[in-house]
This record gives structure tokens, sequence and C-alpha cells, in this order.
């Protein structure tokens, strides 16, 4: 239910911007380009969906850390999809994430069973964000952003309408408070972060951009800490700095070796 309400009042936005602009979005993409912006939305949806599950089993800081993980799957469907060769030090990223990992599994595993639920979860996002990934890679280098983004976020949002509707969900009966929040995550992480983010590719390298990215998990697990009270633990602060020091060896082996654009 967050997940529709996020992307769309997201898609909302920018199709209504796109139509100001008299920007033509579906009927402007050829039918590859219509295939891949299906594909990516439908991997949008799918990450958001099981990511935004997990922090109902999990710590923020194990669902955030964990989601970020995604272009250790970009690295490793390039090499299996795409026959691209993975470097020694891909795979040194590889296994440094691998390793902070199971740190973290094993440690929230010890303090809640039903946090590998949520850890599992926070995984699925992570792959839901390396199909996005790998899809919109081709795809952005000749469509803007405000047609990209009315195009996927649409798909994404109307995928998760369908499967919040056929779960038997309620889209209304909420509180004020509730319905506050899902603008807010609609216009702020999503609206104004994620497309901007998208945006900045533009203008800056993409190991750049993806590397600010990894400030999320500090900034969530601060947040998380202040005002849901969730305890950092020096265990788990050491296996989240293993895991983003692994995606952080990835993005600039990849960006090295291919110049790989990481769509975000």
């Amino acid at each position: 239910m967050i997940a529709s309400y996020r992307l769309t009042i997201a898609s909302i936005f920018y199709l209504s911007a796109a139509r100001i602009k008299r920007r033509r979005i579906w009927t402007s993409f050829s039918q590859p380009q219509r295939r891949l912006a299906l594909l990516s939305g439908l991997f949008l949806a799918l990450h958001f969906a099981t990511w935004i599950t997990s922090l109902k089993y999990t710590s923020v800081l194990s669902s955030v850390v964990l989601v970020q993980i995604s272009p250790v799957f970009v690295a490793l469907g390039s090499f299996l999809l795409l026959k691209e060769r993975l470097s020694a030090l891909t795979l040194v990223g590889i296994l440094a994430t691998l390793s902070g990992g199971v740190i973290i599994a094993a440690h929230d595993f010890s303090l809640s069973q039903s946090s590998l639920t949520g850890n599992l979860l926070a995984v699925a996002g992570a792959l839901g964000a390396a199909g996005y990934f790998l899809a919109g890679r081709k795809l952005r280098t000749n469509i803007d952003t405000l047609r990209y983004v009315s195009a996927v976020y649409s798909t994404a949002a109307l995928s998760l309408l369908l499967l919040t509707g056929l779960s038997g969900n309620s889209f209304i009966g909420y509180s004020r408070t509730d319905y506050l929040l899902f603008a807010a995550i609609a216009i702020i992480p999503q609206v104004v972060g994620h497309t901007s983010l998208n945006w900045a590719l533009k203008y800056f390298p993409a190991t750049a951009v993806a590397v600010i990215t990894l400030g999320e998990p500090i900034g969530a697990a601060l947040l998380a800490f202040v005002i849901l009270g969730e305890p950092l633990g020096l265990i788990k602060i050491v296996g989240a700095t293993v895991i983003l020091s692994g995606v952080v060896i990835v993005l600039f082996a990849e960006s090295r070796e291919y110049g790989h654009a990481y769509d975000v």
C-alpha cells in the first residue's frame, strides 16, 4: 500500500508535468523502448514492494544497507546476461559485500528469527533495483528524464495498484497522518530525491552519483536511532561498513572497466 501511494502520486505529478510541457510519452517511444520501459517499471515495482515490506521485519539499518547491494547484482547480471567479464577487483567487491551480508544476517537472526525474512526481502529489493538499472541503462541514453520517469513510474504504479488490489487491502480508511505520510514519501524521496539522481547523471559521473547514494544508510540509521530508538550495535555497524565498502569497490571496478551508467 505504501509503495502504491508513493509511485501513484509520483507518476501523477510527472505525467501532469509532461502534459503541461506537451511531451509525448509512449507514442514517442519505439517498440524496443516501450518494452524496456515496461520491464524497468516492473522491476521498480518489485524493488519498492519488497524493500518497504522488509522494514516490517528487520531494522532500518539492515534494510537500507542490504538494498544498496544492487550494483553487485548489476555486475552479476551483466556477466550472466550480457556476457561481460568480471574483473578481479569486481570479484573482490562482491566477496566483501557477501561477507558483510553474512555478518548482518547472522547477527540479526540471533536477535530475531523474523529478521531473516526482512533481510531476504531487502535483498529482493536490491534484485529489483538491479533489474531496473539493467533495463533502463540503454533506455536513458536516448530518452530525457521527464519522459523516462513518467513512463517507468506510471508502469510501476499500475503494477503496485494491481498487486495491492489482488491482496485484498483497502485503498481508503487510513488516518490523516497516514495520508500525509503517503504524500511525504511520494514527494520528498521520489519526486524530488529519486528523480534528482536520474537528472544528476546528465551532469556528473555515474559512479560519483552512485557512491553519493551510499550515504543513505548512514542518515537512515541515525534517524532510526533518534526517532524509532533502534540501537545500532557494533557488529551491525561493522557488517554495514564491509557491505558498503564492497559496493564501492564494485562501482569503481565496473566504471573503470566499462564506464557503465548506473541509472538511479
